[in-house]
C-alpha cells in the first residue's frame, strides 16, 4: 500500500511549539503538507509569550526543505484565531487541516481553585478551539473538504485528581466534535477528537519515571495524522493514543428502562437502570430521543 502523502494540503496546527504539537507539524511537513506552525510561546501554566518556539519549529522543517510558516497568535481570541488561518490562507491558498492541540494546565482541587484559574483553561482548551475552528471550517466550507482533530483527556473521558478545570475542558471538546461532525457532513469535512497520552512537558510531575519511558512522544502522531488523511473517512471518532496503544471510546447508552413513573420505581429497578449490558451507540440526540420513543414498550405503556 502506498504512504499516507498530504501533498498540496495546507495544514494548521495549534500550540506547535513542543511537545506532541511539535511532532505533529514536523510529521505533516515531511509527508508534503504545507504547515502553520502556532504557538503563542508561554509557558505551561499559560504565562508569558516568546516567537523562539514556533520559529525553531519552522526552522525545522524547512532545513528538511518542508514548507511552514509560524503564527505567535492567542488561540483564545476570535481575532486571534481569525488570524491564524488567515495566515493559511494568505500563504498557501486554504486550510485543509486543523489540529486544535493547544493547551495549559493549573491543576488544584475544586476546593483551592480559583475562577482565574478556570477561566484560563476554559479559554485555551474551549473557547480557543472555538476561535480557530470558525474561521477554518468556513474556509473548509469553500472548498467542500477538511479534517478537524480535537485534542481531549483521559481526564475529562475517565477522570483525574485535581484536574477539575482541565477535565471539564476536554470533555467539552468531545461535545464539540460530535456536534461538528453533524455540521461538516455534506461539506466533506470529518471532525475527530484524539486522547493522547505522552511524556511532555505538560505532563511532568504527573507520572512516575517508570511511564514517562513508555509514554514515548512518538506513539500518538500516527493516529492523529491518519485522522488528517484523505483516506479517514469517519467523522465523530475519540480514539485513544498512547504507547502503542490506540483504541476508540465511546458515549454509549445502556438499554434502560422504560415506564418509570415514580422515584420509588427508580430505586426498584436502579440495577437494570444503569446496566451497561448490550449498550448502543447513537449518531444524534434526534436520533436517540426518537429511538426511546419509537420503541414498542412505550407505546403500549
Amino acid at each position: 500500500m502506498s504512504d499516507i502523502s498530504f501533498t498540496g494540503r495546507a495544514a494548521v496546527v495549534t500550540g506547535a511549539g513542543a511537545g506532541l504539537g511539535r511532532e505533529y507539524a514536523i510529521e505533516l511537513a515531511r509527508r508534503g503538507a504545507q504547515v502553520v506552525v502556532n504557538d503563542v510561546g508561554g509557558t505551561i501554566n499559560g504565562i508569558g509569550t516568546s516567537h523562539a518556539a514556533a520559529d525553531q519549529v519552522v526552522g525545522e522543517i524547512r532545513a528538511f526543505g518542508g514548507e511552514a510558516v509560524a503564527s505567535y497568535e492567542n488561540v483564545a481570541t476570535v481575532a486571534g484565531g481569525e488570524r491564524i488561518i488567515g495566515t493559511a490562507v494568505e500563504t498557501f491558498g486554504k486550510v485543509d487541516i486543523l489540529i486544535n492541540n493547544a493547551g495549559i494546565v493549573r491543576d488544584k482541587t475544586l476546593v483551592n481553585m480559583e475562577e482565574e484559574s478556570w477561566d484560563a483553561v476554559m479559554n485555551v482548551h474551549v473557547k480557543g478551539a472555538y476561535c480557530v475552528s470558525q474561521p477554518a471550517f468556513r474556509n473548509m466550507k469553500e472548498h467542500h473538504y477538511g479534517r478537524i482533530v480535537m485534542t481531549a483527556s483521559g481526564a475529562g473521558l475517565f477522570g483525574n485528581f485535581g484536574q477539575a478545570n482541565y477535565g471539564t475542558a476536554k470533555m467539552a471538546l468531545v461535545g464539540f466534535t460530535n456536534v461538528l461532525r453533524l455540521e461538516g457532513e455534506r461539506y466533506g469535512i470529518k471532525v475527530n477528537t484524539v486522547v493522547p497520552n505522552a511524556a511532555t512537558r505538560m505532563s511532568e510531575g504527573a507520572m512516575t519515571e517508570e511511564m514517562h519511558k513508555k509514554l514515548k512522544i512518538g506513539s500518538v502522531p500516527p493516529a492523529v495524522l491518519y485522522l488528517c488523511s484523505e483516506e479517514c473517512v469517519d467523522s465523530g471518532m475519540c480514539i485513544n493514543a498512547f504507547g502503542g496503544y490506540i483504541s476508540r471510546s465511546a458515549i454509549l447508552t445502556g438499554a434502560g428502562v422504560v415506564g418509570i413513573e415514580t422515584p420509588e420505581q427508580v430505586r426498584e429497578n436502579w440495577h437494570r437502570i444503569v446496566s451497561m449490558e448490550n449498550p448502543v451507540f447513537h449518531n444524534s440526540l434526534p436520533e436517540m430521543v426518537t429511538s426511546i420513543l419509537d420503541n414498542d414498550l412505550i407505546r403500549k405503556g
